[in-house]
């Protein structure tokens, strides 16, 4: 981490809170003499209290007089996310952090899951209830419920982590002043949102297993919370489906990525082009077999190349704009597509010309001798068509007029131009 001034603390741990009068006292005074004994940096516990009508003011007020490294915050609003985006938007620490107060997360978990966002290793942390070395006490239909939703967000938002809700996460402040703008949900969806949107972005998320005992007195409402959760899952799926959300603000703000290196005489961005493009294509060619093996049974054979050539250009170009050559949003869709059309054209002259050739040269060639033609004009389609794409369809942004630069083509010199955060991290 950067040198930080004279009394800034190096981690900023916040409790969000509603009504929480029983529970305040004992969990941050236990939390602040966890954090003097074990952790060897400066500290801060932040109390955010949203909107309690109870005495939980009061109490935390009173905490912030007689402990030095606890301040409170009062919100007039409910909601855990509004009270996480208000502190840590206003916090001076270089790694945010936040824990349920009923502390059913073991304290011991804290430093691991801090110490890659303190070294600068990770963008983001979580504590992971459901990792296999998880020791977790809990009733089954928490257990059911927990499971459920996160099964969800595999199955619908390809959501790789392991638990969206372990209320156990940290952040470094300097993804955070990116990342949070992004994420509209200001109740308990406003994790699964951040963590779904940096993993899509290709931030790096730490998983910690934890040590979890349930509170059985916990005041969250499961079915109210559940139904909220959901629409979250079907707005943020939406927004990602129809390519809604700026995700390449995020994709490689935070300091030097092997991956955008030059190496010398490979122009750049290319070898990571090249990779894409292949995976694309092997899996476009698949595609393109697959229509034209359907369409041959019901059609001749140039028709039913042209048919199955002109539905997986669309979706080729499609996935190349996007995983090839990290252009997202809907700026010159349509353009693209176009100029794809055109590509396709060419691969559609080289494959009919091979396919008017093999009739030429035998009137009556076995289906497994069109689909071998087919093939080798389609790779050589393919060079022409990687070539097309990066000179003409998708050109290197640095170069474009108004010097624009797309995520494939930031190398170390063009980032330097671009002063963030963690420059002075690593």
């Amino acid at each position: 981490m950067p040198v930080q001034a004279a009394g800034v603390p190096v981690l900023d741990v916040t409790v969000p809170v509603h009504n929480e009068e029983r529970d305040l006292e004992p969990c941050v005074r236990r939390l602040h003499e966890h954090l003097a004994r074990t952790f060897p940096y400066g500290f801060r516990i932040t109390i955010a209290d949203n909107a309690s009508t109870d005495s939980t003011p009061l109490i935390a007020a009173a905490l912030a007089g007689d402990l030095s490294e606890v301040r409170a915050f009062r919100l007039e609003e409910k909601g855990r996310g509004r009270a996480l985006r208000t502190v840590w938007s206003a916090s001076d620490a270089p790694v945010l952090a936040y824990m349920d107060v009923d502390l059913s997360t073991d304290l011991n978990a804290l430093l691991p899951l801090v110490a890659p966002l303190i070294s600068g290793h990770s963008d983001l942390a979580i504590g992971s209830r459901l990792a296999r070395s998880s020791r977790v006490v809990r009733g089954a239909k928490r257990e059911f419920i927990s499971r459920t939703y996160n099964l969800i967000l595999r199955g619908s938002l390809a959501a790789r982590f392991s638990d969206a809700q372990c209320g156990f996460k940290a952040i470094r402040r300097d993804v955070a002043q990116r990342l949070l703008p992004m994420v509209e949900d200001s109740g308990w969806f406003f994790d699964t949102e951040m963590l779904v949107l940096a993993e899509r972005a290709g931030l790096r998320i730490h998983e910690v297993p934890v040590d979890w005992v349930d509170d059985p007195a916990s005041t969250v409402h499961i079915v109210s919370t559940a139904m909220d959760d959901l629409k979250g899952v079907w707005r943020v799926g939406r927004a990602l489906a129809v390519g809604a959300l700026p995700l390449d603000r995020l994709s490689r703000p935070f300091g030097d990525d092997p991956r955008d290196r030059q190496l010398p005489g490979v122009p750049g961005g290319l070898a990571r082009q090249l990779v894409g493009f292949c995976v694309v294509g092997a899996l476009s060619t698949l595609f393109y077999l697959a229509l034209y093996a359907l369409a041959r049974t019901a059609m001749n054979p140039q028709l039913a190349n042209a048919t199955a050539l002109l539905v997986s250009a669309v979706a080729n170009t499609s996935a190349n704009r996007r995983l090839t050559f990290g252009v997202r949003g809907r700026d010159r869709a349509v353009r693209h597509q176009a100029q794809g059309l055109a590509v396709f054209a060419i691969g559609l002259a080289l494959t009919s010309g091979s396919l008017a050739a093999l009739d030429a040269a035998h009137a009556h060639a076995a289906h497994s001798t069109e689909v071998a033609v087919l093939v080798a004009a389609n790779l050589a389609a393919t060079v022409l068509r990687f070539l097309l794409f990066r000179a003409w369809v998708f050109p290197d942004r640095a170069n474009a007029p108004g010097g624009a630069t797309s995520p494939a083509a930031v190398t170390p010199e063009t980032a330097s131009s671009h002063p963030h955060p963690k420059g002075d991290a690593r």
